[in-house]
């Protein structure tokens, strides 16, 4: 148990210096407070176990970080988040002081399984976005949610910190803040556009209750939405038009997004940018995508499939 939960304490100078990394790591590259967040779980959690044998963060060799993760296992993907925290940490210390050795660098990085991302068929998303009763208030924010979020590709967290001014309807896009506080602008379909005014003209106001939040889709009590707020009402309407939960996530609406644009011919470097992706290689997995459901259709319906 000792190996699994050391009780000592973080070193002084290791808080320093991950207090020194994560704001170095925040102004150079921008990172989300999640991201930064999980960087220093990480970082306290192997602190804490070389404090507990006499070593700190910067005088760990490569052999005590291979023993951490022995000691402390996980899930494959949990390990890969974990490592890229170390890299970038001691990657962070060898650049600012020449003369460090960077223990990390002759780890080798776990094999992540790849694994697709699940998109629903068209007929699908058609009924779940028609499945929210648009005759109440609350049914009225669903829909535009629903139909923006599948509308724009936006990630979850994109959509529920949406403000109300990133919203310029006359021209038909959104000024999305992405990973990295990076911004884009993104256009809105036109049923999605028409579900908006909807909800603006006559749900807002409602849950607003005469004062002037700045998040555009707002909960019961008149506050902006949650990730979590949102992924109930997702599992709800799916249930309701008989997708599994196992096959639905608010993710699913921005897979699906990227995965018919694709099937109806969408060009790759434009998706990319819809989609916020700092790399194209992040968006090429959508073509893997498309040739799996090319191979399914094959199978189904050729005489020699």
């Amino acid at each position: 148990m000792k190996d699994r939960e050391s009780p000592a304490s973080i070193a002084e100078a290791d808080q320093r210096s991950i207090a020194a990394f994560l704001e170095g790591v925040w102004s150079e590259d921008g990172l989300s407070d999640r991201t930064l967040d999980a960087y220093r779980r990480d970082l306290e959690g192997l602190a804490r176990w070389l404090a507990g044998r006499d070593r700190t963060l910067r005088t760990a060799r490569r052999e005590d970080l291979s023993a951490y993760h022995g000691a402390q296992p996980v899930a494959v993907r949990s390990l890969a988040r974990r490592q890229s925290a170390f890299r970038r940490f001691y990657g962070h210390l060898a650049r600012h002081e020449p003369a460090f050795e960077d223990p990390t660098r002759l780890i080798e990085r776990p094999k992540l399984p790849r694994s697709l991302p699940k998109a629903l068929a068209e007929r699908e998303i058609e009924a779940l976005l028609e499945a929210p009763d648009a005759g109440t208030t609350l049914g009225l924010r669903d829909k535009a949610m629903l139909e923006l979020m599948y509308a724009s590709g936006l990630r979850v967290s994109e959509l529920v910190e949406l403000p109300l001014a990133g919203l310029n309807l006359r021209q038909g896009v959104l000024r999305v803040t992405g990973k990295g506080g990076k911004d884009r602008l993104v256009p809105v379909g036109e049923v999605a556009l028409e579900r908006i005014e909807a909800y603006l003209r006559d749900a807002r106001p409602v849950l607003a209750r005469g004062r002037q939040p700045a998040a555009l889709f707002l909960s019961r009590r008149g506050e902006g939405m949650t990730r979590q707020m949102f992924w109930t009402l997702v599992k709800r309407y799916a249930m309701r038009v008989g997708i599994t939960p196992k096959r639905i996530s608010p993710h699913v609406l921005r897979h699906s997004f990227a995965t018919h644009l694709l099937n109806h011919g969408a060009d790759l470097r434009a998706l990319q940018m819809l989609l916020g992706h700092s790399a194209l290689s992040t968006t090429q997995i959508y073509t893997l995508v498309a040739k799996e459901g090319l191979k399914r259709l094959h199978a189904q319906h050729h005489p020699r499939g």
